[in-house]
């Protein structure tokens, strides 16, 4: 019981789901303002979910670890942004939805929260050390999914696309194997990294007051809000889409929106990380997130696209491209020493307000 008494929070989202579910047709044929407006509000249900299934990654984090804390809480997002992306593709006519999300969701993970976390946790703490090799890993692989699932298509005819798609999906499923076992097998000393021990008894000392949560309720409780959460995308994407319709803005928007709902639990965990002096789980749900986003959003997505004989685009734009390559590089240099600071941070930031910019000037 108390339990449930302490997830009094989730009965917002709840009660907004089920608000939508009967109000929705209501809402539509009320016009643009009140689309947008009850968007607005669904966003907000959104993030109360989103709080309480970050608050049980980082309590996931302390009990058993990394990387399967973190771990947990990307692969949370990834369902949620997988699930908003199959619901949005049912209605949307956008070829390039999937890649535009995860372009953005790239953008975001990279240079949004590993940016600012690193700008903050550096302006607080000077240098933030973590295990260096965790970043090459995590840079290379994405480098590599990347061009093998967004760059390499822009050279295949659309007549073989089918054989291409299908190689993708087991070219990111063999990768993902492969990095989940070196994850959390012989190699998972690479995603850790040993505090000394006064920084230790602080991070323990910052720790989630609510300890007493069994590890199966925390995951009960992820699993529960990243189903609400996507049960509320569903709604807010139909009455967002309704109030941006005809407006002019940048096609891209949706896109963005939903990298940042998918993100918004790993933004508040990997925040508070950086600023209680754990870069290493900062790291690992930055990188992290971007990597499965890549290797495991394109073979779901690839596999509806097969069964349902519609492609998209997946071939990345010029713009998209060098954005890419200017963030892996930054990332490569930045991530090579083992130490980030707010030097460091501020350069990703750039790129992310840069993205933003490019975005809303429609490219």
């Amino acid at each position: 019981m108390s339990d449930l008494k302490q997830e009094k929070f989730l009965v917002l989202p709840v009660l907004l789901a089920l608000i939508a579910y009967f109000a929705e047709h209501s809402l539509l044929e009320a016009g643009r303002i009140v689309s947008l407006l009850g968007a607005a509000v669904l966003v907000g249900g959104i993030l109360v979910a989103s709080m309480r299934v970050a608050h049980h990654a980082e309590i996931l984090a302390h009990k058993v670890g990394d990387p399967y804390g973190t771990m947990i809480l990307t692969l949370s997002a990834v369902a949620v942004e997988v699930l908003i992306l199959a619901i949005m593709m049912r209605g949307e006519e956008s070829p390039t939805l999937v890649r535009d999300t995860i372009y953005s969701a790239v953008m975001l993970d990279i240079n949004g929260i590993l940016g600012l976390a690193a700008l903050l946790g550096g302006l607080k703490h000077g240098e933030q050390p973590y295990n260096d090799d965790s970043g090459k890993t995590y840079g290379v692989m994405i480098l590599t999914a990347m061009g093998i699932s967004m760059i390499v298509p822009e050279f295949v005819p659309d007549a073989k696309w089918t054989y291409y798609s299908a190689f993708t999906i087991f070219a990111m499923l063999a990768l993902y194997a492969v990095f989940l076992r070196m994850q959390v097998g012989q190699h998972s000393y690479f995603f850790s990294y040993s505090y000394p021990r006064r920084a230790a008894s602080s991070a323990k000392e910052e720790a989630p007051a609510e300890e007493e949560h069994s590890v199966a309720t925390s995951i009960a409780i992820i699993i529960i809000g990243v189903v609400v959460i996507g049960i509320l995308a569903e709604f807010m994407s139909a009455l967002m889409g309704e109030g941006l319709r005809g407006t002019g803005a940048p096609p891209a928007i949706m896109a963005i929106l939903v990298a940042s709902i998918s993100a918004a639990p790993e933004i508040i965990t990997a925040l508070k990380a950086a600023l209680h002096n754990r870069m290493q789980a900062t790291v690992n749900i930055a990188m992290g997130a971007s990597l499965s986003t890549v290797i495991l959003t394109v073979p779901v997505m690839e596999g509806i696209a097969l069964y349902t004989g519609q492609p998209f685009i997946m071939a990345m734009s010029p713009v998209q491209t060098v954005m890419v390559t200017i963030t892996l590089i930054a990332a490569a240099i930045n991530l090579n020493d083992g130490e980030t600071n707010a030097i460091e941070g501020m350069t990703h930031f750039v790129l992310f307000a840069t993205f933003i910019m490019l975005s809303a000037l429609g490219l």
